[in-house]
């Protein structure tokens, strides 16, 4: 089944739930006057980000007068309406403590993982000098050629693990340690659909911004539009699979 921006997205699966439960240790903590996090740990981890991804889902679904459940790659943030909750909080509790609890009692509770309909999103990329300002640096720091470079980051799929920094901006991994490269120290501006790596995580830019993301190649796909239902092509739990095109095929996208 495929939709209809230009063919660009299949369904990789049907939609199933796991028999299995899943419990990872976690810790919680206040964010300011007006969210709390649930953290797992400083990891980049599929199978952890599955889980927040999951339990994001679960605390959207039965938490009263929240105004968001922002999932990352190993922790959520629920920011919440501190002048409702106080209402519902009992009068000798703080709104972070009787929400902390009610979340606890939510977290406690075994999450059979469903699994929706997985997305699959082919991305066309134009790897030519004039669009990749960074690829000759990142195949000279690494010692190998630009055509490896676009061979390794072409060879796999890569797991959306959030969104954030832009509307729409994805943070994807893990590319091959053979084209991993840091950030750059100082940023510089970056065109719109610039796709970047930074440390081991690949992402595409999907408006023009200051960034510091080692430039590589650019698509000529639109990966945010604020007047669409749903504004951001992207969503965390995709996989990405990138494309090769020329400069006549960007042109004539």
């Amino acid at each position: 089944m495929y939709f209809s921006i230009k063919s660009v997205i299949s369904l990789l699966s049907s939609k199933q739930l796991k028999t299995e439960t899943i419990i990872t240790a976690y810790h919680i903590f206040p964010l300011g006057d007006t969210a709390l996090t649930i953290d797992y740990g400083d990891i980049i981890d599929e199978q952890v980000n599955k889980e927040v991804i999951a339990r994001a889902r679960q605390l959207k679904e039965n938490l009263n007068d929240v105004i968001e459940v922002v999932p990352a790659y190993s922790s959520l943030t629920i920011y919440f309406d501190l002048v409702k909750l106080k209402k519902q909080a009992p009068k000798d509790k703080l709104v972070y403590e009787y929400l902390r609890e009610t979340v606890e009692q939510l977290m406690q509770q075994p999450l059979l993982q469903e699994e929706n309909e997985e997305r699959l999103i082919k991305i066309p990329v134009c790897y030519e000098p004039e669009f990749a300002p960074d690829i000759h640096a990142l195949a000279l720091a690494n010692n190998i050629t630009v055509e490896e470079v676009v061979a390794h980051h072409l060879s796999k799929a890569y797991r959306v693990y959030m969104l954030g920094f832009l509307p729409g901006f994805s943070y994807m991994g893990e590319v091959d340690e053979k084209i991993a490269m840091p950030r750059k120290p100082q940023p510089k501006t970056v065109a719109q659909g610039s796709v970047g790596i930074a440390g081991k995580q690949t992402g595409i830019y999907p408006m023009a911004s200051p960034g510091g993301w080692q430039i590589i190649g650019r698509t000529p796909l639109k990966l945010f539009d604020a007047g669409a239902g749903e504004p951001a092509l992207l969503r965390a739990g995709d996989k990405v699979q990138f494309y090769s095109i020329s400069k006549n095929e960007f042109a004539n996208y």
